[in-house]
């Protein structure tokens, strides 16, 4: 596999930015079957082309528990149970969640202090969620609308 970036010049709009990153990711991952090294690259790509302050992937590995698959950031949660927290919640809702004030929202996990804002969005295979998309930022109201359309974009690509 050819060396990849995901490096974009600052000037561009969150929604071109997405756009390259999307365009740019699709064909690096194309044809890789290990899950796990995709999702590996994926938390990579995500944090050097964005600067999340966390991303990473929860995977259903039991009926009602979700355990940490790879990320890039802090030391993470290593398991979360299906309805708690925002990652448990998107699972069991089967729906995106976009949490502008972490604090906020019931029954939040704080795996770190410094997150404040948080997108989780749920990942599929034949109707069944897998695993969940997870990104911490360390401001307040960092992710919107345009976040989880292309996350969700992205999440299908995967």
């Amino acid at each position: 596999m050819a060396e990849q970036t995901f490096s974009y010049p600052t000037g561009l709009t969150k929604r071109e930015r997405y756009e390259a990153f999307l365009k740019d990711f699709a064909p690096f991952i194309e044809g890789e079957e290990d899950t796990i090294s995709t999702l590996a690259n994926t938390a990579a790509a995500l944090r050097e082309a964005f600067g999340f302050f966390w991303v990473g992937f929860y995977l259903v590995k039991e009926p009602e528990w979700l355990h940490l698959g790879p990320f890039q950031g802090s030391v993470a949660c290593t398991r979360i149970k299906r309805g708690r927290g925002v990652c448990g919640t998107a699972w069991a809702e089967e729906r995106t969640l976009v949490v502008p004030d972490v604090d906020a929202f019931p029954g939040h996990i704080a795996c770190s202090s410094l997150s404040r804002s948080e997108i989780v969005v749920p990942m599929f295979k034949d109707g069944t969620v897998i695993g969940v998309l997870d990104i911490d930022s360390d401001q307040l109201n960092a992710f919107d609308a345009e976040d989880q359309s292309a996350l969700e974009q992205l999440v299908g690509l995967l």
